[in-house]
């Protein structure tokens, strides 16, 4: 232990991040259920393809480390998107060790139609930090949680947690630049 922290200020802080942690969680999960309901996935599946779409074309230990889930587990719910042809496995030449991930074309339609039926109104913990928003103008950047997922996890995970935000944000951008492009098409058809 940290030669300035006592017990009972260890206790208390690791307390409060336990009940706030399983707060938020309950509420995440619940909202992460509902969204996902619509085309029979669960968590994980939803998890790993998320991540093949951001990394395009992920190791199972990159899953694993990035989904935080065992390998196995990602092995296997990622066994289970193949069979149903959301994901193909790969061998790279050279690297023979590690299994990849690819999405198929219909494992992209799923992840595009999921950010297509995504409602912020039906996400509570959204809903609880749009006070926070209307205040300071902006969402709340969260950076001491960073901070710990940093210290427990790695630089890598946080490089790989920003490189796909980025990679949603460009996602993002691209399907609405093409939507006002198509929506502007219709409009000089009429």
């Amino acid at each position: 232990m940290g030669k300035d922290i006592s017990k009972m200020e260890a206790l208390i802080f690791t307390q409060k991040i336990a009940q706030l942690g399983k707060a938020l969680w309950k509420s995440i999960e619940k909202d992460w259920q509902q969204w996902i309901k619509p085309f029979d996935l669960n968590i994980n599946e939803h998890h790993i393809l998320w991540i093949a779409y951001h990394l395009n074309g992920a190791s199972i230990s990159d899953v694993a480390k990035f989904g935080v889930m065992h390998v196995s587990t990602a092995f296997n719910f990622s066994k289970k998107l193949e069979e149903r042809g959301f994901l193909t496995f790969s061998k790279k030449v050279e690297d023979k060790r590690n299994t990849y991930i690819q999405l198929t074309d219909a494992g992209e339609e799923i992840v595009r139609k999921l950010l297509d039926i995504y409602e912020p109104k039906k996400h509570t913990v959204l809903q609880g930090a749009l006070p926070l928003k209307e205040i300071y103008g902006k969402f709340p950047d969260i950076l001491e949680l960073m901070a710990i997922v940093r210290n427990i996890y790695g630089e890598d995970f946080m490089e790989i947690f920003q490189k796909s935000f980025n990679h949603l944000e460009d996602a993002l951008t691209d399907n609405k630049e093409a939507d006002e492009t198509k929506g502007q098409s219709e409009k000089e058809v009429v």
